[in-house]
């Protein structure tokens, strides 16, 4: 059996690499192992460290490197490799003991990176690693390592690495998360990792050279620049407010590179989504001062090369925004995790930046001019936006709804205009406007114009459902007084017995647009009525 030879071999130090080769080989797809090899594996993962801390020649130590990485994926084996001593012989691997040494020996970059990869795993699964990781510093030493690889050949897979692990840091720790962002300077270090996955060129302040002919990024490169931008998610959660100028350039400089971010693509279609979905992540905690960055103003060449502009404004980005969201829509499943947060992205660019709200507002809600279908119905953006408005998942319909309110400057005419009533009471009612009336956000005043079409369909147009019905014949027309009386008290105990069964409850309108139950109402008018008092 390849366990009890590799374990042998390690113990006895005789032909371990051959043996532990076969063993790696035997074991490189496994994921899920049997329960009763299970102290073996542990005895396996000590006697590994043990020849590691031993001077060993270089294919070796990638060889039982890779073993261990392979033992490391069951977290029941990892007691005996997370303590302090074993822990430093795996950073000690990483050349993340040597502070000042350069990386210059390119026959220990396997090694390395092998190194990088057991840690990895032993952090994820590992809730004592996670402790460790802080008490031996570990979040500095990465970011020393990465300073290492700056302007470095043949690094590329030391340096993905080491940014994985410093996301998962981040992630599982919170207190390395403060200690990257602040004391660490996590941000720029980042930051510039970020930008030399893409080998940005500057044109001028916070603008980057765009060359049409650009060739995608390789796995390699679109890999590291994924992991980029997951750490620098963590290090910049609850980023909300700029408090400095420093701050306000750091988070500038990034938007622009997240811009250049969009306009790239990977090696394929799947990796390009998962290098966008990232860069939405992070431009997310972006504080939004800072998101007009997003849009520059254009060039002479731009003027004459991009067809997406807007006012002066270059909108390239936004509109690769617009295509991501509805490449989300339309994939109709996970939109709390896949469509929210770029949804909420372009909320927050619309309620802050006059001109990207005008320009997403052109593409979405047009001017209308066919109200024969209901709004839902269709295959345009606006379409498919507002079938989210009733969506069973009450975070995606709220910040569907929101999206589209926004964008229709808050006024609740300009809404049901482009939804119907019935699409927007939801939204209508958690903000108390069923009576009407506008949000709390100011917008420019410009208004907007209907289409001679609209305009002549407007008086047929049914409110709640917001689209063109032909007149329907009255069905009590034909009835007698007499009638129409027996029909109406019918209704009336009808809707009686529901509400004395708490099947219903009748609700109305406060003056200030919230809901309310009707008895309410009607104690509130009683209470305000005057009270009359004779005159002598």
């Amino acid at each position: 059996m390849a366990l009890d030879a590799a374990l042998e071999a390690v113990v006895g130090c005789e032909s371990a690499e051959g043996v532990l080769g076969a063993f790696n080989e035997q074991n490189k797809t496994t994921f899920k192992f049997e329960t009763s090899d299970e102290e073996k594996r542990k005895q396996l993962c000590e006697g590994i460290l043990h020849l590691l801390d031993k001077d060993i020649k270089t294919s070796c130590r990638v060889t039982c490197l890779e073993a261990l990485r392979i033992l490391s994926r069951d977290k029941k084996v990892l007691v005996p490799v997370t303590t302090k001593e074993n822990m430093q012989i795996l950073m000690k691997q990483a050349k993340l003991d040597t502070m000042e040494d350069p990386l210059e020996d390119v026959t220990d970059f396997p090694v390395i990176v092998e190194a990088l990869k057991c840690l990895c795993n032993i952090v994820f699964n590992s809730l004592t690693a996670q402790k460790l990781s802080l008490e031996l510093n570990l979040a500095a030493m990465l970011c020393n390592l990465l300073k290492k690889c700056k302007d470095q050949q043949f690094v590329e897979d030391i340096k993905c690495f080491d940014l994985r692990l410093l996301f998962l840091l981040s992630l599982l720790h919170t207190d390395i998360r403060s200690q990257l962002r602040y004391d660490l300077q996590g941000l720029p270090l980042l930051t510039q990792a970020l930008e030399s996955a893409f080998s940005i060129r500057w044109t001028d302040k916070y603008i980057t050279a765009e060359d049409e002919e650009t060739s995608p990024l390789s796995l390699q490169e679109t890999d590291c620049a994924i992991e980029a931008l997951k750490a620098l998610f963590n290090v910049t959660l609850d980023s909300w407010n700029v408090h400095s100028e420093n701050d306000s350039h750091e988070f500038r400089y990034m938007t622009a590179i997240l811009r250049h971010c969009l306009l790239t693509v990977g090696p394929t279609e799947d990796k390009t989504e998962e290098l966008h979905s990232n860069a939405v992540n992070l431009l997310s905690n972006v504080p939004v001062s800072c998101l007009d960055v997003l849009i520059s103003p254009l060039t002479q060449e731009d003027s004459e090369e991009t067809d997406i502009k807007y006012n002066g404004m270059n909108m390239d980005a936004i509109q690769v925004l617009l295509k991501f969201m509805e490449k989300r829509i339309d994939k109709g499943s996970s939109y709390r995790e896949g469509l929210t947060p770029v949804l909420s992205l372009l909320t927050r660019c619309c309620r802050s930046h006059r001109n990207i709200r005008k320009f997403i507002k052109a593409q979405v809600l047009p001017p209308l001019r066919d109200v024969s279908n209901r709004p839902e119905v269709g295959t345009t953006l606006r379409n498919k936006l507002v079938r989210l408005m009733t969506h069973v998942d009450l975070g995606v319909k709220q910040i569907a709804a929101e999206f589209l309110f926004v964008l229709c400057k808050e006024r609740v005419d300009s809404l049901l205009k482009y939804t119907g009533y019935g699409n927007a009471a939801g939204l209508l009612a958690a903000r108390g406007l069923l009576a009407g009336g506008r949000g709390e956000n100011w917008y420019s005043d410009d208004e907007d114009t209907d289409t001679e079409e609209y305009k002549s369909a407007k008086p047929n147009i049914n409110l709640i459902t917001g689209h063109l019905e032909e007149p329907m014949p009255n069905p009590m027309d034909e009835m007698t007084e007499e009638q129409k009386e027996y029909e109406a008290m019918k209704l009336v105990n009808m809707f009686d017995k529901l509400s004395r069964d708490s099947v219903i409850t009748p609700m109305g309108v406060h003056p200030d647009g919230t809901m309310t139950p009707l008895e309410e109402v009607a104690c509130q008018y009683e209470t305000h009525e005057p009270e009359s008092s004779d005159s002598d």
